[in-house]
């Protein structure tokens, strides 16, 4: 082997997103503009008023013109129509940057959905940066932002990682990356033919930490699979340096092996100034007003004698998480993060990193209320939430994304195993509180109950909200929905729509659910399938305003999925379809300004079907009951729901009609068909907390 010529290492640096980010920082020294705007606090209930109802599309399973590019089919000014029209104020587009790796000079496809981003420049596959910013253009003339994406923890293995593995000046300090010394290279597995690296066994991980290279296994392997990853440690081939020296690297990735993690703690600090550029090329070149920080909770880890090194709720990831949610604002954008934590550390992050976190708190729970029409597993997680002083306003409630539904319950599993909780009766620990809940999950939407879905490694199910629903009906062949099931399907999907928007916060929906999809089924995509991410399935191609209707697979080749509702355009010429309802949903929410609410009350229900939640209104509108029935017995029950509550009427906001009265004692009386939603405004009620 030999090492790399002058030319091919000058076009590795022009091609890395390092040195593109130093370029990029010169703009703003000495400038006065970063000076003009408050930064050091998160500001949830300002970026939720920029935008309240975000649209999560997802570019690979985009249906376009012939010919026509993603981004320009989501810069469509008929599709903003019909989004507007629903009540869509942003949209949330997903990873479009570079991604995949180098080989050589040639690149790599990507092997995590774009998640694995190797320069700032846009994917040929997706589209023009000229595109994206008339795609921001198009969005602001219907008066929505775009929200793009920044990925704090990991790149993809291109320029900046060959680099890092030739040692040449700053890169290696970018990763997680250690050279190994040749007298213990017998330690480390052969690298297969085509192959760059090689995962390591946990006794090998174990040796490296004895003799000092790394601080050993980690809390946990995201992706666990054996004979594939069964660490989140691997090690490269040899590589020679531009200093001419032979080396083996072993190097972090708590993804995929060719994610491999940033050092947020390098001398050089050049893995923060890598990430703060791309924040600001996504916001002054591309245009986007908020940005999501993406696996942004595994900036930090920590060896620990004893036990797994620490890098869950490592204090370095709040502080990298300031530092980007802090120039953001800086420059007058906001930040969200999408990362499955405990209740701990979501709280512990809220305080000066991003604006806005996911809602991974209840997200598990609501559809656990779906699958086993009791809420009671909910109540406790939106307590939780209110114990750590987590404002539901701080919060995206979300219905399908581009995941899995996680089923890690992460809050019970690391920090709270031996803590005690009351549930349904008895007492128990985290750990084992944990378990019941994944054993019914599993059982009711995986396996013989629903051979659509399917495990998605350790962490959860790959399905779609739709594919969610038919199993807990109990549907078990979805090639032979009848117009009845599928009215039935429907009639769920505005359930779950409505937990999640009639309360505090930002509410978001993704393309598959706006058409109802379903799974692919496994044949139609096995090669994407090969490593066992079988995420893939609920990643169908959809088609919003019926662009091209005989199409089969979207541009980037997934299939297309079965649409139970349809195009959107032809939802909107039908008065009783998906898109209709969830319209009529989104305006009482946007009138009432349901999303800048307070949350003043989870009370206790004796049905274990109902759950209610009561929020204050901004500016005196008065007090907004949200009443939700997950089973399919009709239910009818008084809930205190505003205590020392002014006598008064209830007023259902849905039907536009007075359906009963508040007592003295702040009572109201509930009465639900199977899942059945219906909001009530009750004005003059105190903001009396329950």
């Amino acid at each position: 082997m030999t090492p790399p010529d002058h030319e091919t290492v000058a076009w590795l640096v022009e091609q890395s997103m390092l040195h593109q980010a130093k370029t990029l920082a010169r703009r703003y020294s000495g400038q006065g503009r970063l000076w003009q705007r408050p930064y050091a606090e998160a500001q949830p209930r300002a970026a939720s008023t920029l935008a309240s109802v975000w649209f999560t599309a997802y570019p690979a399973a985009i249906v376009t013109r012939q010919g026509e590019s993603v981004l320009r089919t989501l810069g469509d000014p008929t599709l903003w129509e019909a989004l507007a029209a629903i009540g869509i104020q942003g949209i949330h587009i997903g990873p479009t940057k570079e991604s995949g790796g180098l080989r050589g000079r040639e690149k790599t496809p990507t092997i995590d959905g774009n998640f694995d981003r190797i320069g700032f420049g846009l994917d040929a596959a997706f589209g023009t940066q000229d595109e994206f910013i008339a795609m921001t253009q198009a969005a602001a003339e219907a008066k929505a932002i775009v929200i793009d994406d920044v990925i704090p923890a990991h790149t993809g293995k291109g320029a900046d990682w060959r680099l890092a593995e030739l040692r040449y000046q700053d890169y290696p300090g970018v990763y997680h990356m250690i050279e190994i010394a040749e007298e213990d290279w017998y330690l480390l597995p052969d690298v297969l033919p085509g192959r760059d690296s090689a995962n390591l066994s946990r006794p090998t991980v174990e040796l490296l930490k004895e003799k000092g290279y790394i601080v050993g296994e980690t809390q946990r392997v995201i992706f666990y699979e054996p004979g594939v990853k069964e660490t989140n440690w691997s090690a490269t081939d040899v590589v020679v340096g531009v200093d001419d020296v032979a080396r083996r690297w072993v190097y972090l990735h708590y993804f995929k092996e060719g994610q491999p993690a940033l050092n947020w703690l390098d001398p050089t600090l050049a893995a923060p100034q890598m990430i703060l550029g791309d924040a600001l090329h996504s916001l002054d070149v591309l245009g986007a007003r908020l940005l999501r920080l993406d696996a942004n909770g595994f900036l930090g880890v920590e060896t620990r004698p004893d036990s797994p090194a620490w890098s869950e709720g490592h204090p370095l990831s709040v502080v990298g998480n300031q530092l980007i949610a802090g120039l953001v604002r800086k420059v007058g954008g906001f930040t969200f993060q999408e990362l499955n934590l405990t209740v701990d550390d979501i709280a512990a992050m809220s305080h000066g990193g991003a604006d806005l976190s996911y809602d991974f708190i209840t997200r598990p729970a609501y559809q656990h209320a779906l699958v086993t029409g009791d809420t009671e597993f909910l109540r406790l997680m939106l307590r939780t939430m209110r114990e750590y002083g987590i404002d539901p306003a701080s919060l995206i409630h979300a219905l399908q994304n581009h995941d899995e539904l996680t089923l890690e319950l992460v809050h019970f599993w690391t920090l709270h195993q031996a803590d005690r909780y009351t549930y349904q009766g008895r007492e128990w620990t985290g750990s084992a509180l944990r378990q019941h809940i994944r054993t019914v999950m599993y059982d009711r939407l995986a396996g013989e109950n629903a051979p659509y879905n399917q495990r998605f490694v350790t962490n959860g199910i790959a399905c779609t909200t739709a594919s969610i629903i038919t199993a807990a009906l109990g549907l078990r062949d979805l090639d032979s929905l009848t117009d009845e099931d599928k009215r039935r399907v429907q009639r769920v999907h505005l359930l779950l729509a409505m937990y999640n928007a009639f309360q505090p916060g930002v509410f978001a929906l993704s393309g598959w659910d706006l058409v109802g999809a379903l799974p692919l089924p496994r044949a139609q995509i096995e090669p994407l399938l090969a490593d066992g991410d079988t995420r893939w399935i609920n990643r169908g191609a959809y088609d919003l305003v019926n662009v091209a209707p005989d199409a089969a697979a979207s541009t980037a080749g997934l299939p297309k999925a079965t649409a139970l509702y349809g195009p959107l355009s032809e939802q909107l010429q039908q008065s009783d379809s998906f898109a209709r309802q969830l319209q009529r949903l989104l305006s009482i929410r946007q009138a009432y300004r349901i999303y800048a609410g307070r949350q003043i009350a989870v009370p206790d229900v004796t049905n274990p079907g109902l759950l209610v939640m009561a929020h204050a209104l901004p500016d005196e509108l008065g007090t907004q009951v949200t009443a939700l029935n997950f089973g399919p017995t009709p239910i009818e029950e008084s809930v205190v729901v505003a205590p020392g509550g002014q006598r008064g009427q209830a007023i259902n906001m849905l039907a536009e009609t007075v359906e009963g009265v508040v007592t003295d004692a702040g009572e109201i009386t509930i009465r639900l068909d199977g899942y059945e939603g219906k909001s009530f405004l009750i004005r003059g009620a105190p903001a009396a907390t329950i």
